[in-house]
């Protein structure tokens, strides 16, 4: 089979459904217990452990051997796509590759064996790494102090406001109760503003997808703490008036904020606070190749301006006489985690920014913006796309014209399921209808983009010409068209045989 016809041929032939794997409850055999070595009796193992920690009852628990639950486990793992597997064109999120070197770093024994309760004295060399990621960050942002603190990015908008508001505080500035945010932001931000004390008010994009300068001169009063800003914005452009718009918010005394999850799209092209910035706040599992996603572990470091850094979270990482020292300052807004937190993740994001150095980390950038923009010019004139001109690390396309058909975004994701891809984030930005948000990233190939563009080409036109074909994606996943909503609202928590 040739590439040329290899997927739209394939996905014209019949083709099984892959069977469901049944859960841990359906495999279930009472008595049936794990395998243990020789010499290993599970009473001695149990007598071992203290009275106090033992349960007062057996948990209701799927009984199984040890190599059913090692398959079980295999098997559901091959189902699942992620950026290893699969390409995972997610736009906002930036599912870059990670080069797995960096998981040699956190094998280090010293790193690796360090008690999360070990005092300062005894986890020097931790402290100088982090210490060191520190640096490097504030260099990069070309802020003058960084927090580590934040265990993701939500969290690093959420420390970012609570310094503000910290240091209107500070000034007896009772006045600034309001958070500006475009409505091109990341959707977080506005939840991070209101749990953070403050009311946030909406500030609206012009027809060219970048701030409307009038919108903003009008909202801008002695109220305002903080804009939030998302540089580059959801829409995959980066401010074209952002000079005038920083003026603006300085002359009403309101401080600047750069949600910087889209910073894969210039890091060590241009920094934040060289702009102007006085907070941001970046993702290191989006821009410095560290775990992403699954609930897992994350890290969302901000950057201040001088003026901010009494401020940062608790505790700072102090140097004195060749030794590290952890201090709480009087004005801190106080811990938001315990320290030791993210340690590996940011040792990770540390080993990164070493190995590729700063003109590395510039070309990271260079081809994100590189691929991006060939892939929205492969893509160009198959939908509509929001914004003009060339994009930033991803950009924004929208099937509101398949609307009339009973077709949805949503519907176009599940079709490229289908075709061997992760789906682009659909339905965000708010301000696009149906909107598909691309962000290939720089780590795919040319022939992965060419492949992608292609079929993604042939999906929209077998949506105009048979829109009912769509609606049955995806065919080749175990589970086709769950009920979300209810899946979301009512979970089965519970061993379903009880039910």
């Amino acid at each position: 089979m040739t590439q040329a016809t290899s997927s739209n041929e394939s996905r014209g032939m019949a083709m099984e459904r892959p069977p469901m794997e049944p859960t841990l409850w359906e495999k279930s055999r009472r008595g049936t217990k794990g395998v243990y070595p020789p010499g290993a009796d599970p009473h001695l193992v149990k007598a071992k452990i203290p009275e106090s920690l033992l349960r007062s009852g057996a948990p209701a628990l799927p009984e199984l051997s040890e190599l059913e639950v090692v398959r079980h486990f295999t098997r559901i793992s091959h189902l699942s796509r992620g950026v290893d597997t699969h390409f995972y064109p997610l736009g906002s999120c930036t599912m870059k590759y990670n080069p797995k070197v960096m998981d040699r770093i956190t094998e280090i024994p010293g790193f690796r064996d360090l008690h999360p309760r070990m005092d300062a004295e005894g986890m020097q060399g931790l402290l100088e790494a982090l210490a060191l990621c520190e640096e490097s960050l504030a260099a990069l942002m070309g802020m003058d102090a960084v927090t580590l603190a934040p265990a993701a990015g939500a969290h690093g908008e959420l420390a970012g406001i609570l310094i503000a508001r910290q240091y209107f505080a500070a000034k007896n500035d009772s006045g600034r109760t309001e958070i500006l945010i475009p409505d091109s932001a990341h959707g977080t931000n506005p939840a991070s503003a209101a749990m953070g004390g403050f009311s946030v008010r909406v500030v609206a994009s012009g027809s060219d997808g970048g701030v409307d300068l009038a919108s903003l001169r009008e909202a801008l009063s002695n109220r305002t703490a903080m804009v939030m800003m998302t540089v580059p914005n959801t829409l995959g452009l980066f401010e074209k008036n952002i000079k005038e718009m920083i003026a603006l918010v300085r002359s009403a005394g309101a401080l600047l904020y750069m949600d910087g999850a889209n910073f894969n799209a210039f890091m060590g092209v241009l920094r934040p606070g060289d702009l102007g910035f006085d907070i941001v706040h970046i993702n290191t599992h989006k821009t410095l190749a560290t775990p992403h996603g699954g609930g897992g572990p994350g890290s969302g470091p901000v950057g201040v301006t001088r003026e901010l850094a009494p401020f940062l979270p608790s505790p700072r990482i102090i140097k004195e006489g060749g030794r590290f020292r952890l201090d709480n300052p009087k004005e801190s807004i106080g811990p938001l985690r315990s320290f030791i937190g993210s340690s590996l993740v940011l040792l990770r994001a540390l080993g990164y920014m070493r190995m590729l150095g700063r003109e590395g980390l510039r070309a990271v950038s260079l081809y994100a913006l590189l691929n991006a923009n060939y892939l929205r010019a492969l893509l160009e004139g198959v939908l509509p796309r929001k914004g003009e001109g060339l994009c930033a690390h991803e950009f924004v396309l929208s099937a509101r014209e398949f609307s009339a058909m009973g077709l949805h975004a949503s519907d176009f994701a599940k079709e490229i399921l289908d075709a061997g891809y992760y789906a682009p984030t659909v339905s965000f930005p708010l301000i696009v209808p149906e909107a598909l948000m691309i962000e290939p990233t720089e780590t795919e190939s040319k022939e992965t983009l060419d492949r992608f563009a292609r079929d993604f080409r042939e999906i929209c036109e077998r949506a105009r010409q048979s829109p009912e074909a769509l609606k049955g994606a995806p065919r080749r996943t175990p589970v086709s068209r769950p009920d979300e909503v209810n899946a979301a609202r009512d979970p089965v928590l519970t061993d379903p045989r009880s039910l």
